[in-house]
């Protein structure tokens, strides 16, 4: 389903029984609503369940970049208020995160619980590097150039070894991602800066990454920006890297259940 959010025709599916407690998804990077799919699955019986595909990401379509953080905060509040969706459970996956840290600081009174995973709140130096190349070379060539780094990227060598469907699925999504989406996202990206400001929320909150995420979300990384959240914790699910739902989609939901269910 389509609905015009700012003016752009974003792509949304919806699952779960109505009247029950809203949980909407963001996903990151190069990812589309597909990413969501072993999540549905497990909690679409209990919540009405809200996917939606970033601005230039799966069938949502580009606009010329750069964007924001805020702008795509923006989106993710507009498509809120399109539904008629006045509280929202909120879980975000890297860039989703990130996105999802920004409303929950800029909109407190929307959200039920936050459940940040394997994210940064922060773009430093060091990391910003990788981005900038990933820019510079999908800025040259398109996305085709940057599908194989990505996929392994986001993955431990045993789970792409034992799993060449999930991983052909996973290059397919990142290849269907505009040109012009994934730079607007990518300098969106490289503009992150939230950390000073995440004390400021009090969503009940829960960090989320995966144990064996050496980049995108580190044990230690992730850890340090619960410390900085009122009440918050971190939990790691295990025998999981960067796509902690895709790697281990039963242990990332029997963690975000208990979380849910306890809010």
């Amino acid at each position: 389903m389509f609905t015009s959010v700012n003016g752009l025709a974003v792509h949304y599916v919806v699952d779960g029984p109505e009247g029950a407690p809203w949980l909407t998804f963001v996903t990151g990077i190069a990812n589309d609503v597909t990413m969501w799919e072993g999540q549905v699955a497990a909690l679409a019986a209990r919540y009405r369940v809200l996917r939606y595909d970033l601005r230039g990401q799966g069938k949502t379509a580009a606009t010329p970049g750069p964007y924001s953080i805020d702008s795509l905060g923006q989106d993710l509040v507009g498509l809120w208020d399109a539904l008629g969706i006045g509280r929202s459970h909120l879980v975000g996956l890297g860039l989703g995160a990130s996105i999802s840290l920004g409303v929950a600081i800029s909109h407190p009174e929307r959200l039920i619980s936050l459940a940040p995973s394997c994210c940064r709140a922060q773009m430093v130096p060091e990391f910003a590097a990788m981005w900038h190349n990933l820019y510079k070379t999908v800025d040259a060539g398109g996305v085709e150039p940057i599908v194989e780094q990505t996929a392994q990227r986001w993955f431990t060598d045993e789970f792409k070894a034992a799993n060449p469907a999930v991983i052909d699925a996973v290059r397919a999504m990142i290849r269907a991602t505009s040109r012009e989406g994934y730079l607007g996202v990518v300098s969106a990206f490289l503009g992150l800066a939230l950390e000073s400001r995440i004390h400021e929320i009090r969503t009940p909150t829960l960090f989320i990454g995966g144990a064996d995420d050496k980049l995108g979300g580190p044990a230690a990384l992730m850890q340090g920006l619960a410390d900085k959240v009122p009440d918050a914790r971190y939990s790691a699910v295990p025998n999981a890297a960067h796509i902690a739902n895709i790697q281990n989609p039963q242990g990332f939901n029997d963690i975000l259940r208990q979380f849910l269910d306890a809010n």
